[in-house]
């Protein structure tokens, strides 16, 4: 199972920061070059409408108080605060978090998550919600690329997970999964850069491909989407 595989040579925390600084890591730079980076401003334009209303459903509120932890440039975050909830949002890289307070306004109101599991658990009240969004190792997309695998993304991921694995995790630290919800359109830009890291020649639209092989594959066992959200509770 994925779990046991960690990024071996784990970055000290005060230099983690530059493996983010790059135009690759979309995430934090918000860069459309290039075809792929287009596409995946398109999509996630559309993702995080979908987030949103996932987030209002399993909560069974339209508005709240919520915690964006890893936000990035910060696009999801005030969506939500568009929306009415209260965010508070945290992200370490100090290129995405200027981004974020200078487009959306966001601060960063916590420095160090540490055990972040058990916090997370304490932070909660009895009818909170944790929702994990992360890439799937066991996904059709992962195994057909294997060590090229974009979702990896050494350094910067540590650990990898597997629907089933996630859940072990939880547990272990008082939760229980409520839901999981696929993210079949993540296949289609994770393989464009999977195809790119191995040196394809026309990256774009051999991603193309094989991220439509992936939706095809996860339409009827949706543990093999390629990234996927997961919904946990407090177990009582």
């Amino acid at each position: 199972m994925c779990i046991r595989d960690s990024t071996q040579g784990v970055p000290v925390e005060a230099e983690i920061g530059k493996y983010y600084e790059t135009p690759d890591y979309i995430s934090h730079t918000d860069t459309r070059k290039g075809a792929m980076n287009s596409v995946y401003h398109y999509v996630r334009s559309y993702m995080l409408g979908r987030k949103a209303r996932l987030v209002a459903k399993e909560a069974h509120r339209k508005t709240g108080r919520l915690l964006d932890i890893g936000t990035g440039t910060g696009y999801f975050a005030d969506t939500m605060v568009r929306r009415g909830w209260k965010v508070e949002a945290v992200e370490k890289n100090p290129q995405a978090r200027e981004f974020a307070k200078e487009h959306f306004g966001l601060e960063e109101h916590l420095e160090h998550l540490g055990e972040v599991w058990q916090q997370l658990h304490e932070m909660l009240t009895e009818k909170g919600l944790l929702i994990v969004a992360v890439p799937n190792c066991s996904s059709y997309d992962a195994q057909r690329y294997g060590e090229y695998w974009a979702a990896y993304d050494v350094p910067r991921h540590l650990w990898h997970f597997t629907p089933g694995t996630i859940q072990q995790l939880a547990s272990r630290h008082g939760f229980i999964m409520a839901a999981r919800h696929p993210m079949p359109f993540d296949a289609f830009y994770v393989s464009m850069l999977s195809e790119k890291h191995r040196g394809s020649s026309c990256s774009f639209l051999k991603g193309m491909y094989v991220g439509t092989l992936a939706w095809f594959s996860a339409l009827g066992r949706k543990e093999r989407s390629s990234s996927m959200i997961y919904v946990f509770r407090k177990k009582r």
